[in-house]
């Protein structure tokens, strides 16, 4: 359900031709949206453990590089999860103004100091914002880094199981096949396990950088609208 913010909606101005405009901004359920993802993630999880597709994958993967992708997705969302509480706690903050406690009444109280760097209140604010986002990016390309580690290792133990075939035996062609798609199983099945993760995560965090986006709008929005009122009272 979206949520009106009286300080913006006050601080609004008159524009030309009589009409007003609404500065209120909805803030979005950031919240509850990764909460539905997080319910869909865990049944996910439940139904493949029942269908047996995590004990496949953890048996047929011999270097345990899968079990380190999914408990680095894993983590990585509960981060986004503790994140997602942090950025709509702070845009519900901005309805209180100067007055408030949070980032954008350090940022608005900031701007009416005049500090002679005008764009370090900015910045800081785009710091809060925006900068824990890079490092959870940074963890997001590991996933695909360690699909394409698994990768190599699969494929090189496939090239050691050939290099080692002194002649064709049929009677051990069971046990070379064998072999040979357990390098095989290796090499896809984390490359698989990585796009998926890297997938998922990257949606949860574009939500996070499209709503960290709109919360510093919001607060650049009160910024100026402060501005033009501190400039109308000094006028009169």
């Amino acid at each position: 359900m979206a949520v009106r913010i009286p300080f913006l909606s006050g601080l609004a101005a008159p524009r030309r031709g009589g009409a007003r405009a609404d500065a209120a901004t909805s803030v979005e359920p950031l919240a509850f949206e990764w909460l539905a993802l997080a319910g869909l993630l865990a049944f996910a999880t439940w139904l493949l453990g029942v269908r047996g597709v995590w004990a496949l994958l953890l048996s047929a993967d011999p270097t345990g590089l899968t079990l380190v992708i999914i408990a680095v997705f894993f983590t990585a969302s509960l981060w986004c999860g503790t994140r997602t509480r942090v950025l709509q706690r702070e845009r519900a903050a901005l309805a209180q103004g100067p007055r408030g406690a949070g980032w954008a009444a350090e940022y608005l109280q900031a701007l009416r100091s005049q500090p002679t760097d005008s764009g370090a209140p900015m910045d800081l604010l785009l710091e809060r914002t925006h900068g824990p986002h890079g490092t959870a990016w940074w963890v997001n390309g590991i996933q695909l880094k360690l699909g394409l580690l698994g990768k190599v290792i699969g494929f090189s133990i496939l090239a050691l199981q050939i290099g080692k075939l002194q002649n064709f035996d049929p009677t051990q062609s069971q046990e070379l096949l064998r072999q040979l798609t357990t390098g095989l199983g290796v090499a896809l099945l984390t490359t698989m396990v990585g796009l998926v993760g890297n997938i998922l995560l990257g949606l949860q965090l574009t939500r996070l950088d499209r709503y960290a986006d709109a919360l510093v709008a919001d607060v650049q929005r009160a910024g100026l609208a402060q501005g033009d009122t501190g400039a109308a009272t000094a006028r009169q």
